[in-house]
């Protein structure tokens, strides 16, 4: 099925109420939600296939998600790349950005439910991840993509692991305003983060071979709110016909014939974000030919030997059409999250403020 052009006040509930349903039954009764009926999960899949139940109304069960990390997540704040249930699947690092993803979806899940015994629960979790992940700065300002097993470091920096760190940190910093708590330092580190995203691409893939055939590179600084509009939407045009296929989606590495869903949907947030919202409708639209009658999507279509690759259907992507869905029709308080940065003032700054406005007497 294709042809879904969705606007703002039209959220579809009944043609995605089988996506949130496909979600739900591979979620496990202890709260982790797999990448597929007895596949692995990873903390930040994990985080984004819960946001996708927060969407669809599902708060319990996003709840219970949270709860999985809360109780999974060690002592240093952090967690292992892979699960199968309490089993660690991936033990070999502990990465970053997975780590501080968790803020997002905690504070995406209170704009939805404004639920602040669940703000109030998931503090500390979110205080311990946090501090894990800044321990990691350098002082050039980016942030160590991983950990080894032995707490070693693996020093070298991803553009789009450190954006999606960038957004993490301001969704701290709204949680810990919410909750009373101080923490200034957040602040700091973003403003260096971001210093570095913006100025110092040195500071990326020193180690590896640059990464800029992703498309995630190429669209998630926008998505992150690194950039003015104007900028974004500079950005975005450049490569435009470099990942963008017509008709089928975005695809996932410049020089591969292979379009994936998930990337698609971020793809659609980033243009909502750049102020392009004909082109975010018109892609969103073209996606809906990867569902499968349960509600599910395929992760993506290869489309010179014309078959959908992998032959998985992962909970996460199904997420990413729930997301993209509400920040089209703007449908939830959350629609807005990839597409403006919003920074809450602490109360002591807010009557800073009124105290200047105060005429003189």
């Amino acid at each position: 099925m294709s042809g879904i052009y969705l606007s703002p006040g039209f959220f579809p509930h009944d043609f995605l109420r089988p996506t949130v349903e496909f979600i739900l039954a591979t979620q496990q009764d202890g709260g982790e939600i797999p990448w597929f009926e007895g596949g692995h999960s990873d903390p930040w899949d994990h985080v984004e296939a819960a946001m996708g139940l927060s969407v669809g109304g599902e708060y319990a069960a996003a709840v219970a998600a949270y709860r999985w990390l809360a109780r999974t997540q060690l002592a240093d704040g952090s967690w292992w790349a892979g699960y199968r249930g309490v089993e660690i699947d991936n033990g070999e690092r502990r990465e970053t950005n997975f780590v501080a993803y968790f803020a997002t979806g905690v504070w995406h899940h209170y704009l939805i439910s404004s639920d602040n015994g669940f703000l109030r629960e998931m503090w500390p979790t979110l205080e311990k991840a946090i501090g894990f992940v800044l321990v990691l700065q350098t002082e050039q300002g980016d942030i160590h993509w991983s950990v080894c097993a032995d707490g070693s470091a693996r020093e070298d920096a991803l553009l789009t692991g450190c954006s999606s760190i960038y957004k993490s940190l301001e969704c701290a910093h709204n949680i810990a305003v919410t909750l009373g708590q101080h923490r200034p330092q957040w602040l700091v580190a973003r403003a260096r983060l971001g210093d570095a995203l913006r100025n110092k691409p040195e500071r990326f893939d020193r180690t590896w071979e640059s990464k800029a055939r992703y498309s995630m590179d190429w669209f998630y600084p926008v998505l992150a709110g690194l950039l003015s509009k104007k900028d974004s939407r500079a950005r975005l045009e450049a490569r435009w016909d470099e990942f963008v296929e017509e008709g089928l989606g975005c695809r996932c590495v410049s020089d591969e014939p292979w379009v994936t869903v998930a990337e698609s949907c971020e793809l659609v947030m980033a243009l909502l974000a750049a102020g392009d919202h004909a082109r975010a409708v018109q892609l969103y639209s073209w996606l809906h030919q990867w569902r499968v009658e349960d509600g599910a999507y395929w992760t993506g279509y290869q489309f010179v030997l014309n078959i959908t690759w992998p032959d998985e259907k992962p909970t996460w992507t199904a997420a990413a059409i729930m997301l993209a869905a509400d920040a089209l029709t703007e449908y939830s308080p959350a629609c807005k999250l990839f597409q403006e940065v919003s920074l809450l003032q602490p109360l002591e700054a807010l009557e800073a403020d009124a105290q200047r406005l105060q005429p003189a007497q």
